[in-house]
């Protein structure tokens, strides 16, 4: 099948896209982006995913016949790219290496979720123009203006589908602690990969992940200036520990000039 057949739905904001397209990217597939833009990629969402999810990452593949499939969740997708289109480099089969890449994906997959959750409550309760202006980044005029009318539902519904509480924000942040103390000891040793002496799934989830935190230069989104201020950057917590340096090298290291997030945005 030609990789030329692969289109990747995503929010340019959303690290599980990152991971996504981080591993097209690694992995040397040719696909094409399409940014969608929140809240108003629900429906194509919904007809595409099939399943009553509204979640991106989604991977439309064409097929030479002319089929189309749907693959929703980052997760499904990694499985799906390396059973159909793999061995991929970044997910080596040796003997147990391959558990333990995925074992680190689920973990840090998990740490994604309470990121969202932590870094919104400070957003959400902040400054609604600059989580707007996120949001529409690559939206059309019409669709900065459909946002921003109905921005006040939007901001209700965000919050009650993701708990985004302050008990609940403290309570992810726990979490994500425990997830940088697990990574700083997996690092104590001076390895430079998460999993063996190479480059995998494993460091891009853990550093896509982490970027909101970490924001590291390379990513067009998050380490800029506004991001920093509409995350409310940065928490005391964070502090120099070393694996946030240890993400932002991975970035330097393999997400140099990231050719991800030059797609027309749809609705």
């Amino acid at each position: 099948m030609s990789t030329e057949s692969l289109t990747l739905y995503s929010f340019a904001i959303s690290h599980f896209s990152e991971k996504i397209r981080w591993t097209l990217d690694a992995s040397g597939l040719k696909f094409s982006e399409v940014l969608m833009t929140p809240p108003l990629h629900v429906l194509s969402a919904l007809r595409m995913g099939g399943k009553g999810e509204t979640t991106l990452p989604i991977l439309q593949v064409r097929q030479p016949g002319g089929a189309v499939e749907h693959i929703q969740d980052s997760t499904h997708i990694l499985r799906w790219l390396d059973q159909h289109l793999g061995p991929l480099d970044v997910m080596p089969r040796h003997a147990g290496l391959n558990e333990d890449i995925m074992d680190i994906e689920e973990r840090f997959d998990a740490i994604g979720k309470d990121v969202v959750r932590y870094l919104y409550h400070a957003a959400l309760n902040g400054d609604d123009d600059r989580v707007i202006g996120m949001w529409t980044q690559h939206a059309s005029q019409h669709q900065a203006r459909l946002v921003r009318l109905f921005y006040p539902l939007t901001k209700w519904i965000f919050k009650w589908r993701l708990r985004i509480t302050a008990e609940a924000a403290a309570q992810s942040a726990l979490r994500i602690q425990q997830a940088l103390a697990w990574l700083d000891g997996r690092l104590s040793d001076g390895r430079h990969y998460l999993v063996g002496h190479q480059f995998s799934v494993a460091d891009i989830t853990a550093a896509s992940m982490l970027a909101p935190l970490a924001c590291p230069d390379q990513h067009p989104i998050y380490g800029t200036a506004q991001f920093r201020q509409v995350a409310g950057h940065s928490p005391a917590w964070l502090g120099n520990r070393p694996c946030v340096e240890w993400v932002r090298r991975v970035y330097k290291a393999h997400r140099t000039g990231h050719p991800g997030l030059e797609a027309h945005a749809a609705a």
